[in-house]
């Protein structure tokens, strides 16, 4: 078999880490290789290098059998490297069209590379609107956007980080089945993911990094998820111990909510009714784009269209209120959107926890009490084993995994009576997603009211008391988490349960 790539021997230290120390790396033509390891390991360190977004500091690459210097994207590309990354590249003002027209050819015809997009899409089931503006898109759909961008260019190397963190079972498999096609026409797929099932389901090889070095390749069909988990971070994930407890009182209702598009790629919403008790975690289950941004816009207050009584926390009206009144009563918000939203990537760990800190600790008569957002920013860390360089680092310098610890963190620490929370373990790794998941249910038994949206129907179902689904802008019934199953809220996720107009069948709960 053909050695499609070989890296030897690479190494990329920075001012406070060694991201990649002498990493050794094959991967053959028309296999689906995977890299495994936890948040921080220097996966992403080490996609980049090979994509030439950085340059290594010493080692060798060798691309079919030639040593090659990748000095950028651009002849990676021309190589016939594609990548997608786990934090998107796209620009937000642009369409998709655009956004992925900057990587082909000057002379590229709009109008013909639309037909490419939309007939590519279609082909692999990633259905995308061409001529949609960026800022419009889901996470899911901008990562959908990344892949299509990716198989145009007709790929010899096809570098995945964290494909499927957002995409549903049924997306997941269509892209199984495009891999495994490409795969057996040559092109060669470095997959890199924290789900381990995925890994023994489709790769052929995986290699393992801890702390930026290579402590293990296998072959993950032989392997168990347990074994994985355990080469990976050293140990087995602590168990995520979920029990079942009464309710209490209401904390957040939302009655008749029915909202017209923001922008005319908006998803409207119709007949959204439900409530969230104290100690109970509700989760939202749904395809992305099926409005669960504009739930969570209304419901953190980022929008401030709905009526009044649409929206009620502890029985008073906010439909109006503004985040920072709704953040003062109390109500946490952690969006999916990393980088951005949820923390501004220039910024240090310290600054940023001001985003949601203002009280007299960290923010006295108007003046910013930096030791105190620094000690608070220190004990975050600490306590969510965030892999960071101390509280002055900035937000960017922090893998997916870690930042999304720091800022489940950062709104935990607030101690909230409700709390919303958006994809909580995208792109983290086993460990980390188990200590998330346990610090919610923690939060939870606290008395906390609790609101889950996420596309990972293995996570609602362990640890949501009740689900519900999301569907074109409406929201089925409520079904209690242990009541539900696959096949039936992937039914509910098209529309499909009784009662719903949109829907083209009826199904009985």
């Amino acid at each position: 078999m053909t050695t499609r790539l070989a890296l030897k021997q690479i190494t990329k230290r920075y001012p406070a880490v060694v991201a990649n120390d002498g990493v050794d790396l094959s991967v053959q033509a028309g296999e689906i290789h995977a890299v495994l390891g936890e948040n921080g390991a220097g996966k992403s360190t080490l996609m980049k290098i090979i994509y030439g977004v950085t340059r290594p500091d010493s080692g060798r690459i060798f691309w079919n059998g030639v040593e090659t210097d990748i000095g950028s994207p651009a002849l990676a590309r021309q190589l016939g490297i594609g990548m997608v990354f786990q934090h998107f590249s796209l620009f937000d003002t642009l369409t998709v069209t655009e956004n992925i027209a900057l990587g082909l050819p000057r002379g590229t015809r709009i109008d013909a590379l639309e037909r490419r997009i939309a007939d590519t899409a279609h082909q692999y089931g990633l259905d995308l609107e061409p001529r949609r503006h960026v800022h419009t898109l889901s996470v899911g759909e901008r990562q959908r956007v990344e892949i299509v961008r990716a198989l145009l260019g007709g790929p010899q190397l096809l570098i995945l980080d964290e494909p499927t963190s957002v995409l549903t079972p049924q997306a997941v498999s269509k892209l199984f089945e495009t891999l495994r096609k490409l795969a057996s026409e040559g092109c060669s797929i470095l997959y890199i993911s924290h789900k381990l099932d995925e890994i023994r389901a489709l790769c052929h090889a995986c290699t393992v990094m801890r702390g930026g070095k290579v402590t293990g390749v296998c072959d993950p069909r032989g392997e168990t998820e347990a074994s994985l988990s355990r080469m990976m971070i050293g140990t087995d994930p602590p168990p995520v111990v979920y029990r079942e407890k009464p309710a209490g009182e209401t904390m957040l209702a939302v009655r008749n909510l029915a909202l017209p598009r923001a922008h005319p790629f908006a998803t409207e919403l119709a007949d959204i009714d439900f409530e969230i008790r104290a100690g109970e975690i509700l989760g939202v289950a749904g395809v992305s784009g099926s409005g669960q941004q504009e739930l969570l816009g209304v419901l953190s207050g980022e929008d401030t269209r709905a009526e009044p009584d649409a929206i009620l926390l502890e029985g008073v009206a906010i439909g109006r209120r503004s985040a920072a009144w709704r953040r003062g009563r109390g109500m946490a918000f952690v969006p999916e959107e990393r980088l951005g939203r949820g923390a501004v990537p220039e910024l240090s760990l310290a600054q940023n926890v001001l985003l949601s800190h203002q009280d007299g600790n960290t923010v006295r008569h108007g003046f910013v009490r930096r030791t105190a957002a620094r000690r608070l920013a220190a004990g975050i860390i600490e306590r969510f084993r965030v892999k960071a360089a101390g509280p002055g680092a900035p937000a960017a310098s922090l893998s997916g995994g870690n930042l999304q610890k720091y800022l489940i963190g950062r709104e935990v620490e607030r101690k909230p009576r409700v709390l919303l929370v958006a994809q909580p373990t995208w792109g983290v790794d086993v460990g980390a997603a188990a200590q998330i998941r346990a610090e919610l249910l923690n939060l939870r038994d606290a008395g906390c009211a609790v609101l889950v949206v996420s596309e990972e129907l293995d996570e609602l179902f362990e640890i949501s008391d009740r689900l519900v689904v999301m569907s074109k802008g409406r929201m089925s019934p409520s079904i209690k988490a242990v009541e539900a199953d696959n096949d039936l809220v992937g039914r509910w996720m098209s529309g499909l349960w009784e009662g719903n107009v949109t829907g083209t069948a009826h199904v009985q709960a």
